[in-house]
């Protein structure tokens, strides 16, 4: 079916979320001050201590005269006179704490403004109207930009309820998007006790990502490489120990420094998270760019799909709403609920929709492959990577290609027959 949530924001911008930094943005407009008010809210400004107050640069040369400067001040100017938004700047100057930056949002499209602003050290000039992910987006690239190098986009893929194939759809789709689409992957697998990727893909790593998570002090981006296992030139993984020999009470932000370094060097990283609800699980949701709800077609699917949606479009206002996989459709003497009626109580149409078939499936995971693999020309290696294709943004390019090899390609079945 053809996909697409709709939802605010712009969700195919990544943008790294901003550090623990104190900003204090000095307005003149109630359109600019709620916009900085709503950013603040953001799930990519949680970690930021922000605060709004009127009155422009001129509130800001008064309070920081005898008031230490925060990380960032944010500065609205109306004026349309450059030599005094100039004067103000070098008044703020004289009183600026080393290592304070300074953003200006102006109502002026002037060059030779924005060059002077520069050179006497702003950080970043922005003309007003913004949209809210262009101000998140101009505050992280102050502190996680140039130096940062490439970011990736995470995907976490999680199941409306146990057992309806979360994990396999989670590799498998990763494995579309490395090998089928073309960008260099990684498949993190959460579950610490039940974790399948190694079975999955075959292998038994001796380390994994519970070693990131229980040495935070030893974690780096040397020692998350050495943890990495090679699926293909173009996909690692990180696997789950899948053992009862100690009890996994994580705290909320056990993850985090681990997803934050995975971004850092890979431009997608899949995140296989558990059926669970707790404070690190939802954290992992919340703050991922992109999140893939698996559900069978039942009520109890349905009910909980309906309310995790709900949930995390609520958590994430400016961000793409979660794609939702219909997997494991059709089984012999099943009740089941249509999928024009499980889309429509969810409020739009599914990224995909799978079918049942127990041979396939089956047989890939008791021989250790995917399914993508064993049928790479099959209905279920097309769907994921169409879906794969979308998540990063390449879905048209994608569709636009196989058509165009499609005559060619039954060409050559035909003459091949």
């Amino acid at each position: 079916m053809d996909g697409g949530w709709t939802g605010g924001g712009a969700p195919d911008r990544v943008v790294m979320p901003v550090p623990r930094i104190s900003v204090h943005a000095f307005c003149e407009t109630q359109p600019v001050a709620a916009l900085v008010e709503a950013a603040a809210r953001d799930r990519r400004m949680d970690k930021a201590q922000v605060v709004v107050s009127m009155g422009g640069a001129p509130a800001a040369v008064e309070m920081f005269r005898t008031a230490p400067t925060p990380n960032l001040i944010v500065m609205e100017s109306l004026t349309g006179d450059g030599n005094q938004l100039l004067g103000l700047l070098d008044a703020l100057a004289e009183t600026c704490d080393p290592g304070t930056k300074v953003l200006v949002i102006g109502h002026m499209n002037d060059v030779l403004l924005y060059r002077e602003l520069i050179r006497r050290g702003v950080s970043d000039y922005l003309i007003a109207p913004l949209d809210l992910i262009g101000l998140i987006q101009a505050i992280s690239d102050l502190y996680s930009g140039a130096e940062s190098g490439p970011l990736g986009r995470t995907i976490a893929v999680t199941g409306a309820k146990g057992g309806v194939g979360a994990s396999t759809i989670a590799h498998n789709l990763a494995w579309s998007l490395s090998v089928r689409v073309g960008t260099p992957t990684v498949i993190a697998d959460l579950d610490l006790p039940f974790g399948t990727v190694g079975l999955d893909f075959n292998q038994d790593p001796p380390q994994g990502i519970a070693d990131a998570v229980y040495s935070p002090d030893r974690l780096d981006a040397n020692f998350l490489d050495r943890l990495l296992s090679k699926c293909s030139e173009n996909l690692h993984m990180l696997a789950a120990p899948a053992t009862l020999d100690r009890i996994y009470d994580l705290d909320e932000t056990s993850f985090d420094l681990t997803v934050e370094l995975l971004r850092a060097s890979t431009p997608c990283v899949v995140l296989d998270l558990p059926h669970q609800w707790n404070g690190w699980t939802r954290r992992q949701l919340v703050t991922a760019d992109d999140i893939v709800i698996v559900a069978a077609p039942d009520l109890a699917n349905l009910r909980n799909a309906k309310v995790m949606m709900d949930v995390l479009s609520s958590a994430r206002p400016n961000d793409r709403r979660p794609r939702v996989v219909i997997n494991m459709t059709g089984v012999p003497k099943r009740p089941e609920i249509p999928v024009l009626e499980f889309a429509k109580a969810l409020g739009g149409d599914p990224e995909t929709v799978i079918a049942f078939d127990p041979q396939l499936f089956g047989t890939a995971a008791n021989n250790g492959k995917l399914v993508v693999e064993s049928q790479p020309n099959g209905k279920v290696a097309e769907a994921l990577e169409t879906l794969a294709a979308r998540l990063v943004g390449r879905s048209e390019a994608k569709s636009q290609s196989r058509a165009f090899l499609k005559p060619l390609l039954n060409r050559l079945k035909r003459a091949r027959g």
